[in-house]
């Protein structure tokens, strides 16, 4: 019987993940289906209790079920508890494991793209959901003052706990005028941008955050939305001589690491990114 994965959210129509991931899937030979279940919230108790099917292998979680899910797991684990949500379920004879891969998908982008902030401050723009994966990541890293900018102060509060005692954080308006967060940027050895500014077809899809002034050579800036690959952000740092990484990085290095968890076997990233592409190519000619 051919085992499913299957993609919680609502909308799901627009994500690329069921692209990569059953082109990683076909390339080991692992006979199972990923597919996108659109799940309203109301719907969501229903599709988690589909997921301790015998032929089900676990799930990937995205907006808005990251948080509920967390609930209705069995099996939660540490990082899950500490940050309260979850984007990947595995299904271990009728228990439902919840976990984190954001986290890593940031690291191993950071990693691949030769960037070490051990030691240095970094510069988060927004404290949404996509924000909590990156406060733990930086912690994780060993970056020693986390700075979050963000337009709602109390936001930006709540997931700076994340840090723990180990990573240190203030919090700045989210504002390019104002002296705090340039004095910030200007002191950081990464940016990153958790905000949806710049995000393709989105409300605000030609602006970033930031503009080229704010940046400077020798810098990096990690931009979490990943289409298009080229943000206005990044196409701003990169004016400004700073070192860009794509958000696709992030999406295909979690999509790897849930891969692990749901088959016990070492993904093919390079075939994962190359039909990545390919799906972000034919969006872009439809």
């Amino acid at each position: 019987m051919t085992d499913t994965i299957a993609l919680l959210g609502h909308p799901v129509a627009h994500s690329i993940s069921p692209r990569f991931q059953q082109a990683a899937l076909d390339a080991l030979g692992v006979d199972a289906r990923y597919e996108a279940w659109d799940v309203l919230p109301a719907d969501l108790p229903a599709a988690m209790e589909r997921l301790r099917g015998g032929s089900m292998r676990g799930a990937n979680v995205t907006i808005p079920h990251k948080e509920s899910v967390v609930r209705m797991a069995d099996r939660p684990d540490a990082l899950v508890e500490r940050m309260g949500a979850a984007n990947t379920i595995v299904q271990r004879d009728g228990l439902l494991h919840a976990t984190n891969t954001d986290v890593i998908g940031i690291l191993r982008s950071l990693e691949a793209a030769g960037v070490d902030v051990s030691g240095k401050q970094v510069v988060l723009l927004g404290a949404g959901g996509a924000a909590r994966a990156v406060v733990v990541a930086m912690r994780r890293a060993g970056a020693v003052h986390l700075v979050i900018a963000n337009r709602t102060p109390e936001r930006a509060q709540a997931i700076a706990r994340l840090g723990g005692d180990e990573l240190a954080t203030s919090i700045v308006p989210l504002d390019a005028d104002t002296p705090a967060l340039l004095d910030a940027v200007r002191r950081a050895a990464l940016v990153i941008n958790a905000t949806s500014l710049g995000m393709s077809h989105g409300p605000d899809e030609h602006a970033t955050p930031l503009p080229a002034s704010a940046f400077q050579p020798g810098q990096a800036a990690f931009d979490l939305v990943y289409v298009p690959e080229r943000t206005p952000f990044l196409t701003a740092a990169e004016a400004a001589g700073a070192q860009a990484v794509g958000g696709l990085a992030m999406l295909v290095h979690q999509g790897a690491e849930s891969f692990r968890l749901w088959t016990g076997l070492e993904p093919q990233v390079d075939v994962m990114f190359a039909a990545a592409r390919q799906a972000l190519r034919e969006r872009e000619q439809a």
